[in-house]
């Protein structure tokens, strides 16, 4: 018994359809992965200014240390500093794509560091949990893994990262944020003993 002969595939047919539509597909990645990049690193920028100026609605560097200084760290001013820095920069170079490894360990630094503040009140963001600043870190991590995408500032100047690079700034990025934690936090002072100040 003769089978019939299996159907040629699109691009069997037409090698220029296929190519449209393999075209098609990396466009949609490209512009997922912009998006992405896009939004994410414009909040954690925004972020940033929050701590250290009164721009979109920040109380300045004296509401950041004092931020901080709620949360249990040590450093007053110097600890928003070099939060508001890490979130801002973080965020310009993800957005843009430029160092995106980099980019990554620092906002994956700096949300670790929130994680480790919001463990107590559980996941969930309607108790102040760290559900948030999680999915921050995850969305990091994937833009290492996945890289950039062609549009962006990487490619364009020719770089293109191993997979290997964003993971490796991912995981620099939250063993620095558990180290910041370990060094600048301070615990709270027993019943009726005064609180040590943190810096001015």
């Amino acid at each position: 018994m003769r089978y019939p002969p299996p159907r040629p595939t699109i691009g069997q047919r037409s090698p220029r359809a296929a190519g449209r539509t393999a075209d098609a597909g990396t466009a949609r990645t490209n512009a997922g992965l912009l998006a992405l990049r896009v939004v994410v690193g414009g909040l954690m920028a925004a972020h940033g200014l929050q701590k250290t100026t009164h721009w979109l609605g920040g109380e300045g560097l004296a509401g950041g240390a004092e931020e901080f200084r709620h949360d249990g760290f040590r450093g007053g001013r110097l600890t928003a500093v070099a939060a508001g820095l890490g979130q801002t920069g973080g965020g310009v170079l993800l957005g843009a794509g430029l160092l995106t490894p980099l980019g990554v360990a620092a906002v994956a630094g700096v949300m670790t560091v929130a994680v480790t503040v919001k463990v107590p009140h559980g996941p969930w963001v309607q108790n102040d949990g760290y559900e948030y600043p999680l999915v921050l870190i995850l969305t990091a991590a994937v833009t290492g893994l996945a890289g950039p995408g062609d549009w962006s500032l990487d490619r364009l100047a020719g770089v293109k990262w191993p997979a290997y690079a964003g993971i490796v700034g991912c995981a620099a990025g939250v063993l620095g944020g558990l180290a910041t934690r370990r060094a600048l936090w301070r615990a709270s002072p027993r019943y009726g003993e005064p609180e040590a100040t943190s810096g001015p």
